[in-house]
């Protein structure tokens, strides 16, 4: 607000918020009312020629044909990206051991292959929380679409439908979660992404809005942000933004720290949450539960124990804390030490996976299907399409199939 104080900030406001966001969030008394243009004057005039709007680098974005794998689209999105959504999708905890070393063991897990097998027939269909998808890949859930593009959350939700996959909607969407539902078939699937809030009530109250829509159909509940890290990449670049529906109060403020996006938006997040919290969000929805950021055995064990209905072995992407192992050894340890974990509810994974070979990968230790996030962020500078060229390069797990059988 003080920001674009006398200023025109519509531009900026519409580029991370959804259009009837004020109708539907402000009361009556809070709406000042039309803009009367007769009382422009010079000044403000002058003064919108002098407002330096943040611009994507001036690097030709490439033609969408141009881009055959994940990474393509993470270098077309650091090339034509504006700096603050750049740090903020492609960055990650301190000095990045954990982002690097979740790609980096994929890399160091080798197949061996089989021949002289019928290869004519091969499916990748399968089922996850009992939904029909076309490949064991779901789409993670990021928060702040609007930083991609101005589509957001609506392209993944449209681009997720035709491919046939499911897009986990964050709690911290650029838009509402209706909004985002009706931008796919009604007989789409979804997941929900819960953060817990510190005000208990407004998590109760989403869920109870949640329980009315029949097409989320799993509760994939965040555990492993209790604390928001800190990613210098997002504190370096100061901006001062309101930046998802559900933070809408929230500003990514300009402190001491930096000007982190990431922080901001997530100073909501209860640090209180624990294992015996599941029963409080059972009382208030009726979804499976799947408790997102496993990193232990141990803890896989914890959630089998208590009835939850999956697990995600997932380190936030690298951004929670830096030093916590590379997901597949998370898996290999759940395979280890006790691996009754996978017969009795569903095994997911995210982290470093860009290729089909990664989720065959997966899926041979018994994973049941595995999220990507920041290829399909950076696709939504392509709206839709981007998203479906991006769920189609997956589909060179299909080969891969072919070639282990």
């Amino acid at each position: 607000i003080y920001k674009y104080a006398g200023k025109d900030g519509s531009k900026t406001y519409n580029e991370f918020h959804s259009g009837d966001l004020i109708e539907n969030e402000l009361s009556t008394a809070e709406k000042k009312g039309e803009f009367d243009e007769s009382t422009i004057t010079e000044t403000w005039i002058t003064a919108q020629k002098e407002e330096v709007v943040s611009q994507p680098a001036p690097n030709e974005k490439p033609p969408l044909s141009t881009l055959i794998n994940l990474d393509d689209f993470e270098r077309a999105f650091e090339r034509t990206g504006s700096q603050k959504s750049q740090a903020y999708i492609s960055g990650a905890s301190n000095d990045l051991l954990t982002l690097d070393a979740n790609r980096r063991l994929w890399q160091k897990l080798w197949f061996r292959p089989r021949v002289m097998r019928d290869v004519s027939s091969v499916s990748t269909r399968t089922r996850m929380m009992g939904c029909d998808v076309s490949m064991p890949v779901w789409i993670c859930p990021m928060g702040i679409g609007k930083t991609a593009g101005s589509e957001g959350e609506k392209a993944l939700a449209g681009g997720a439908a035709s491919s046939g996959i499911v897009h986990c909607v964050s709690t911290t969407a650029s838009f509402g979660v209706e909004d985002i539902l009706v931008s796919a078939p009604r007989t789409s699937p979804f997941f929900y992404q819960l953060y817990v809030d510190k005000h208990r009530h407004k998590t109760e109250a989403l869920l109870r809005k949640l329980s009315y829509m029949d097409q989320i159909k799993a509760l994939f509940v965040t555990v492993d942000l209790a604390v928001v890290s800190k990613r210098e990449a997002d504190e370096r670049i100061r901006t001062q933004e309101t930046v998802s529906v559900y933070s809408q109060t929230i500003k990514s403020s300009i402190d001491k720290k930096g000007g982190g996006l990431a922080r901001s938006t997530g100073s909501f997040i209860d640090p209180a949450l624990s294992w015996n919290d599941l029963d409080w969000i059972r009382r208030h929805s009726n979804l499976p539960i799947v408790v997102k950021g496993i990193q232990s055995a141990t803890d896989a064990k914890i959630a089998m124990k208590l009835g939850c209905a999956g697990i995600v072995v997932s380190n936030h992407g690298g951004r929670a804390l830096d030093g916590s192992p590379g997901t597949v050894l998370i898996l290999l340890e759940i395979r280890r030490d006790c691996p009754e974990v996978f017969s009795k509810m569903e095994v997911f994974i995210d982290g470093g996976i860009r290729r089909g070979s990664d989720v065959l990968k997966a899926i041979c230790l018994g994973a049941k299907g595995v999220g990507i996030g920041r290829p399909f962020q950076c696709s939504i500078s392509y709206g839709k399409e981007g998203v479906e060229t991006v769920a189609s390069s997956k589909q060179e797990l299909k080969p891969s199939v072919m070639a282990r059988s």
